[in-house]
């Protein structure tokens, strides 16, 4: 029953996926008009917590990074994050980072560790601790996730929100908008489109920050870039480790399935189809829950998938599963614009 629940639910996004973004079509998608009368209702709760954000006192210390986006599902947020949070820590700063923790049984504010249960505290930031090292608390009410961060790590100078632009409550220093190629689809704000609020909202925030080729949804005057780039192959139960080159040639011809559970499977396939050509496409919903059950299905030798898929397998590490490691490239002049803000004088 939990394994249909999860193919409806990944169909079901697909489809939605396709009404916001397929712009392709002459016209307005059948199910985006369809469900247009509905997006009233989203601008009047996106104006009202925009009202409540900007009243919101702004963050001193810890200064507050939110790296989020003003369209649903992935846009490469959590990959910046996880760069920003290395760069700012070499540089000497002492990092935090915030997660919400979307579809984790809990929704309590507490403290990640790299050893805490995906599926207790959410896959994003267990990847998170594990990816950087550093503290990650998670959490439904973000105010609450801070508050207990910067209790148990009171030295912070920042703190990095992987998402969480809409999070009323929670202060802010600097608000980071990332958008991939898709831009803002068909434009049409929650659930004909894929706006969680409206566009001019960008006008109100510090950055976009554009993954690859990405043209900008609206002109801003402060815009930078990233890009997401594979750079390993990692076998999960720990056994080896080697370049994408590498894995392409140890593969050679054997059957190979790949597995994505994110916001974005056509982005992970992409590359992974760069590397290896030929495999078994196997997209689930965004957050969906892996079992061993999930991974002795697929017929295949070799078993790819996600880094965030990665720590939800970790407890069962089939030899043949591999992580296909990415790293987040972005520009240097993102990084001294951070710094030049976070480097501010204390308040007295």
């Amino acid at each position: 029953m939990n394994r249909l629940r999860e193919r409806l639910r990944a169909a079901f996004e697909r489809r939605l996926l396709r009404a916001w973004f397929d712009v392709r079509t002459r016209g307005l998608d059948p199910l985006a008009r369809l469900l247009q009368p509905l997006t009233l209702l989203t601008g009047v709760v996106a104006r009202r917590r925009r009202v409540r954000i900007r009243h919101l006192a702004p963050r001193d210390r810890p200064a507050v990074v939110v790296v989020g986006n003003l369209v649903a599902g992935g846009a490469g947020k959590t990959p910046l994050t996880i760069a920003l949070a290395r760069a700012l820590s070499a540089r000497g700063l002492r990092v935090g980072l915030l997660a919400g923790g979307y579809r984790a049984r809990r929704a309590d504010a507490r403290l990640v560790g790299g050893s805490a249960d995906p599926d207790a505290d959410g896959d994003e930031p267990v990847l998170l601790a594990r990816s950087t090292g550093l503290p990650v608390a998670a959490g439904r009410r973000r105010d609450q996730a801070l508050a207990l961060l910067c209790a148990h790590h009171p030295g912070l100078d920042v703190v990095l929100s992987d998402d969480g632009l809409q999070h009323v409550g929670l202060a802010r220093s600097l608000e980071l908008a990332v958008f991939d190629a898709r831009g803002a689809g068909n434009g049409l704000l929650l659930p004909a489109g894929p706006l969680r609020e409206p566009l001019s909202d960008l006008d109100t925030m510090d950055a976009l920050v554009l993954n690859g080729d990405a043209p900008p949804p609206r002109a801003h005057p402060r815009v930078f870039r990233f890009t997401i780039e594979a750079t390993g192959m990692r076998r999960l139960d720990g056994t080896e480790h080697c370049s994408p080159s590498a894995f392409a040639q140890r593969a050679g011809t054997a059957r190979i399935a790949a597995l994505a559970g994110i916001a974005q499977p056509a982005r992970f396939f992409a590359t992974l189809r760069g590397i290896v050509g030929a495999f078994d496409a196997h997209a689930l919903g965004d957050h969906a829950q892996i079992t061993p059950a999930t991974i002795a299905a697929l017929d295949a030798d070799l078993v790819v998938m996600t880094e965030k898929d990665a720590v939800k397998c970790a407890a069962f590490a089939d030899p043949r599963c591999w992580a296909l490691e990415v790293h987040a490239r972005f520009d240097p002049a993102l990084l001294t614009w951070l710094e030049e803000h976070l480097n501010g004088p204390s308040p007295a």
